[in-house]
């Protein structure tokens, strides 16, 4: 085998969410071939990459289909998301993607999803940071098991800065890391936007691959400060089945449409979906629809938008909320299971997202 007859059994691989091989998208590097056996690396888009495998298992089969089957293959992932995304000259330039979590009305678990979503991240290998803009409604303490602690100040580059709380391998700030939980913030907006500012530019986030950002229900001031302040790679849209929930999921979905405010919508997940008594998580007999049925997907379907799965109602999630060990830290592989899956899905969708993107600049350049 030459490092030619390598790539030209490679190009047979699809990269299933581009639509394209992977020697085309230029994803192949660092080649060895020693007498029988063959390593590469495959540069993916974010190393939360959920088809790690199916890529992997791809690669070795083209290989060996072409070399023989007593070639040995090594397959390595890395990921370099800053030729598609970048920042540079913004206000965060080391953050690769960020990615707002935001519902119509409080109440429909964005947090718990928020939370979880960084979680799965982190666990499929990105650097990852969660901002709590919830100013009114900080949640990030107690589901992080993190309240009464405080963040501490480092210099870098001369100037003062925040050094966010990690826990769990995950970057946190939240207004309540500040303020003391038994004081309420009585801000006005131009004072809530100021906090979320400083969270962008007086935090030192350094570099992560995503910066998720818990925003507050409803669409006000804080949205739009971020959507001014940096540049949102996408948005999620987080509701519950019934209809007073869905009505004002349609207002968020409609915000982010607006000339002023666009920005691109990753998909819609529904949290909430079904009720799973206690134990029987994986069962799907015992699923109870209290809230109605496929509200979410519905709508998804209206607005044309992708809908990345449904989250249940579930003791387990609400107990790990509560006592400071999010569901995707524990062991719960039923409980887990459908953040994980939506996670994947958003991963994808991000990564559609941002190749798009990169198709736009690249044409526009050539024009």
């Amino acid at each position: 085998m030459t490092r030619e007859k390598v790539l030209e059994a490679l190009a047979t691989v699809q990269e299933p969410d581009l639509g394209k091989d992977i020697v085309t998208l230029n994803m192949v590097k660092d080649i060895v071939i020693e007498a029988d056996k063959i390593s590469f690396t495959v540069v993916l888009t974010t190393p939360a990459c959920p088809l790690k495998d199916m890529i992997r298992r791809a690669c070795v089969k083209a290989i060996q289909d072409a070399a023989g089957k007593d070639i040995s293959v090594s397959v390595n992932f890395t990921a370099n998301t800053s030729s598609i995304r970048v920042n540079a000259g913004t206000a965060l330039p080391k953050v690769k993607n960020i990615i707002a979590v935001v519902s119509g009305k409080g109440g429909v678990g964005k947090s718990t999803v928020a939370a979880n979503l960084a979680l799965a991240f982190a666990q499929g290998g990105a650097k990852t940071g969660l901002m709590d803009a919830d100013i009114y409604g900080p949640s990030v303490p107690i589901m992080f098991g993190i309240r009464g602690e405080r963040p501490m100040m480092t210099q870098r580059d001369g100037k003062g800065m925040i050094a966010p709380i990690e826990r769990f391998g995950i970057k946190l700030m939240s207004i309540g890391l500040l303020v003391d939980d038994k004081n309420a913030v009585v801000w006005r907006g131009p004072m809530a936007s100021s906090a979320i500012r400083q969270f962008i530019t007086d935090v030192y986030w350094d570099e992560l691959d995503y910066l998720v950002v818990d925003m507050p229900p409803g669409t006000g001031d804080i949205h739009l400060t971020l959507l001014q302040t940096v540049q949102v790679s996408g948005v999620i849209i987080v509701t519950t089945p019934q209809e007073v929930a869905l009505i004002d999921a349609k207002k968020a979905i409609a915000m982010f449409g607006q000339a002023q405010v666009k920005a691109p919508i990753i998909g819609l997940v529904e949290n909430m979906s079904y009720f799973v008594p206690h134990g029987l998580e994986g069962n799907a007999e015992t699923r109870q629809y209290i809230f109605g049925k496929e509200g979410g997907r519905r709508l998804a379907e209206e607005y044309d938008i992708p809908f990345l799965g449904e989250i249940p109602l579930a003791q387990a999630i609400r107990e790990g909320g509560d006592n400071g060990l999010p569901i995707m830290m524990t062991d719960n592989e039923n409980a887990k299971a459908p953040f994980s899956i939506f996670a994947a899905k958003a991963t994808r969708n991000i990564a559609i997202q941002n190749a798009n993107v990169h198709s736009e600049r690249t044409a526009a350049v050539e024009q």
